[in-house]
């Protein structure tokens, strides 16, 4: 008869989801994970693979979870410009936050430590960029069919510019003091929305 597991993978995951984030995938040990989900090695391959099958699928929950937010931010039915710009802004905030900013982006952080290297990593990335980039021409197509975004401004490559400014404002937030250059920039970004 099989065993049932004594553990709650979901649990589990979303665990070794924030030891990753926290600490990043070459400085997380196999026994790091072991002893922070406080299971044992022979249940974590069993359930999750190896470390690197179980970064990717830490990576796809954080994915999920912020796409699933960013959807429906700008989703909302009324006008779509300020759906964007509270995104961006709370991005900027993010990053500013003493708190938040430590950790910085999990998909951003992966950018620059494993998608040079790492194929599926770097699938996933862009597979996340694609998605977040998309949700804003959306957003952005929106606004100019109702009037809010001027007729000579493209939907895509204003898109294409707060992805990058969006995934930039991690990158810095999570290195610097000065909370004002990131709530600059991103404040800077958005004037060309009008």
């Amino acid at each position: 008869m099989a065993r049932t597991k004594e553990f709650d993978p979901d649990a589990a995951l979303q665990s070794a989801l924030e030891l990753f984030w926290r600490r990043g995938y070459e400085a997380t040990s196999l026994a790091d994970l072991v002893d922070h989900l406080g299971i044992g090695r022979a249940s974590l391959y069993a359930t999750f693979g190896n470390k690197h099958e179980l970064y990717l699928k830490a990576l796809e929950r954080y994915e999920r979870s912020g796409l699933t937010r960013i959807v429906h931010e700008l989703s909302r039915p009324g006008p779509a410009l300020p759906a964007v710009r509270a995104v961006v802004r709370r991005f900027a905030a993010e990053a500013a936050d003493e708190q938040l900013r430590r950790n910085g982006c999990l998909v951003t952080n992966t950018a620059a430590e494993l998608a040079p290297h790492d194929a599926a990593a770097a699938r996933q990335v862009e597979r996340s960029w694609d998605h977040v980039e998309a949700v804003l021409h959306s957003a952005l197509v929106r606004a100019r069919a109702q009037d809010e975004l001027p007729a000579g401004r493209d939907p895509l490559t204003l898109a294409r510019m707060l992805l990058v400014l969006m995934q930039g404002l991690r990158v810095v937030g999570k290195a610097s003091a000065d909370p004002a250059r990131v709530r600059d920039a991103a404040e800077q970004a958005l004037s060309l929305l009008d």
